[in-house]
């Protein structure tokens, strides 16, 4: 696995228990990747993820938390983009907050996926929280997906994906030669009632099970 040569210096407006969290971060990911990814790698992304959210983070005191829950899914990207691949299709939704279409996506393709594919969403603008009206949606359907949160796509991500869906980021969405781009026209959820959304929604279960179908994944009943 390549090193990335980067090093990140500690924000000088970080609390003392940010920096201890970032700290024991760290040392959880690189035991976790121990033998498969550098230490120094590790700590650039973690404080490379750390800078994402850090200027529009509503509690501060959960970013460390948020850095890492960032920081491991970049690094198995990273894994997946070099080679280390376990066979298991890859689908990455993108669209502008991540706040809403794309994580609705998520939600339903890991829920009929279940362990035998993998998916990821990010935003070409991450919003503050995931919009509480595709929440209640989604949760009319039996899906929980208030443990995701808005964040942004970065180079290994779409790299390591087979398939990168995009709900309306427009020129902003990331474009690599030789990638599958599949563009779904679906209106923003954004400042919609519940009643709207579960049109969306719905909407989307058909085209998460097209797409499944095409991978050659068996859906869930």
């Amino acid at each position: 696995m390549s090193e990335t040569p980067v090093t990140h210096q500690l924000r000088h407006d970080l609390s003392i228990d940010q920096r201890v969290a970032l700290k024991h971060a760290a040392a959880a990911l690189e035991r976790e990747f121990d033998g498969r990814i550098g230490a120094e790698t590790v700590d650039t992304f973690l404080h490379s993820s750390y800078e994402q959210f850090a200027d529009h983070a509503k509690v501060p005191n959960f970013l460390p938390l948020l850095a890492e829950r960032f920081t491991r899914q970049r690094l198995h990207a990273l894994e997946r983009a070099e080679g280390s691949a376990d066979g298991k299709p890859t689908a990455l939704f993108l669209c502008t907050h991540n706040a809403g279409r794309s994580q609705m996506a998520l939600g339903y393709f890991t829920h009929l996926a279940g362990e035998a594919a993998h998916a990821w969403s990010g935003g070409s603008q991450p919003g503050h929280e995931i919009n509480p009206a595709a929440i209640e949606a989604m949760a009319e359907v039996g899906i929980d997906i208030t443990g995701e949160f808005p964040k942004p796509w970065t180079d290994e991500i779409v790299r390591a994906a087979d398939v990168v869906i995009t709900m309306g980021c427009g020129d902003t969405c990331p474009v690599l030669p030789g990638k599958r781009y599949e563009n779904w026209d679906l209106p923003d959820p954004a400042g919609q009632s519940v009643e709207a959304v579960r049109a969306i929604r719905d909407d989307i279960e058909g085209r998460v099970r097209h797409l499944l179908d095409e991978l050659g994944v068996a859906a869930a009943t």
